[in-house]
């Protein structure tokens, strides 16, 4: 055999090669942008996760209850600046104007998913605006937005329940949603702004690398950037840019942090960076023991008291550094 025919041979190879590895890899994107960033197929299910919720939290349901009672607990949709329709829970105790927190729920979750939230600010006498995110609930959107293009959603709540007192609550992807809106200019007249941010990620990049990794056992490399680059190209963003990291150094307002230390799905070490890139009025407070999004759940009363002592506004603890490395009794 000739020595050219050879390296025909060879180079053919090669470029068969190739090409399989790209079809593999562009392949593998989108599978993974499909994963992470698909709606829930049972996201309109209300009646079953309010079944859950009273499962979960049993003391959610006769609050519950009486709030239907005195017409407290409404529905309410509105027309985004983008022309989608979506969905949120309002409860109301009080003229508009006062208090009004806006509870985040989570990745591929519902609004109905804080109402154990919600109920915390409730007693405490705030309005509560519980968002459906897009393309979760019943709000309409095509795919999940890892808490980046949802920072507009709560952007628009806000300006439409704006009150003179404002806290943005959230967890898991709502706390990554929370900590990107904290960034943000906020809207006009909140004299009080606060924000809570419960087992957040510091980025996606470093969220979906992480799982990659854990879930997987794949490197970050070619994937990961390969499914950022068409995260670009279909929905206008990319992994390095949702990054809460930095969103948190732009933010003035004081912000509770919270993180429970046996987090497996946001790893418990991503709260520290957020909190050294956080400047001005900050607590941290990682609970002993806590999955994710567990610390509500593990410990409610200590949940509730550090909740009511963060928004004193008299409250010298909320406008300096604190840190608490473990849990309050169960």
């Amino acid at each position: 055999m000739k020595h050219s025919e050879i390296l025909r041979k060879i180079a053919s190879a090669a470029i068969v090669l190739f090409a399989l590895l790209l079809l593999t890899t562009v392949g593998g994107s989108y599978y993974m942008l499909d994963y992470a960033l698909a709606p829930h197929p049972e996201r309109q299910d209300t009646a079953r996760r309010f079944a859950r919720l009273r499962e979960e939290y049993p003391e959610t349901g006769p609050w519950l209850d009486s709030l239907r009672s005195v017409r407290a607990f409404k529905d309410t949709f509105v027309v985004m600046p983008t022309g989608e329709k979506h969905h949120a829970y309002i409860i109301r105790r009080q003229p508009q104007g006062g208090k009004t927190a806006i509870a985040v729920h989570g990745w591929r979750e519902q609004g109905i998913a804080m109402l154990m939230i919600a109920r915390l600010y409730e007693r405490m006498g705030y309005n509560v605006v519980v968002p459906d995110l897009h393309a979760h609930g019943l709000s309409e959107g095509d795919a999940v937005g890892m808490g980046w293009r949802e920072r507009e959603d709560v952007l628009q709540w806000m300006t439409l329940f704006r009150a003179d007192t404002m806290v943005v609550h959230g967890i898991s992807m709502g706390a990554a949603t929370a900590m990107n809106v904290s960034g943000e200019k906020m809207p006009e007249g909140v004299r009080d702004m606060r924000f809570v941010e419960d087992c957040g990620y510091t980025s996606v990049w470093d969220e979906f690398r992480y799982e990659l990794k854990a879930e997987f056992g794949l490197p970050a490399f070619p994937l990961l950037h390969t499914a950022s680059l068409l995260c670009r190209l279909h929905y206008g963003w990319n992994f390095q840019e949702a990054a809460p990291v930095r969103q948190m150094a732009r933010c003035s307002y004081p912000m509770l942090l919270i993180h429970g230390d046996n987090d497996g799905f946001v790893p418990s070490w991503m709260v520290h960076p957020l909190y050294e890139a956080k400047p001005g009025p900050k607590q941290l407070w990682v609970t002993e023991g806590s999955h994710h999004a567990a610390s509500y759940r593990d410990y409610p009363e200590a949940y509730a008291a550090r909740l009511k002592c963060f928004l004193l506004p008299d409250n010298p603890r909320s406008r300096t550094r604190t840190h608490t490395a473990s849990g309050a009794g169960r």
